[in-house]
């Protein structure tokens, strides 16, 4: 599993711009998986992604292709974490984790 820290680099105005893409970016790899949770920080600096890729070069190459990262509106951080403890609703994410062949060990 994988924390991915997006921090803006440009005026929230270009963010913006691009949110409705960034959106359908994340839409498309909740639905294969990819992505777990995601928001935004708190103040509006940039945003959170747990994600479930087979490896960390998987997930920068698709990183690469989110319209924030295409037009150069903010830099990610991709931090690898190996959950060991996990409240028991989260289960079910972990499992599909498992099935989507990452390395987690509940």
């Amino acid at each position: 599993m994988f924390i991915v820290l997006l921090r803006y680099v440009q005026p929230l105005e270009h963010v913006d711009a691009l949110l409705g893409a960034h959106r359908e970016f994340l839409a498309r790899h909740y639905a294969s998986g990819r992505f777990l949770l995601s928001g935004r920080k708190q103040p509006r600096t940039g945003g959170v992604i747990l994600a479930s890729s087979a490896n960390q070069q998987e997930l920068e190459a698709l990183l690469a292709q989110d319209p924030f990262a295409e037009a150069g509106v903010a830099a990610y951080e991709v931090i690898p974490f190996q959950p060991t403890q996990y409240h028991p609703d989260i289960a079910r994410l972990l499992e599909s984790a498992i099935a989507a062949g990452t390395d987690v060990n509940p």
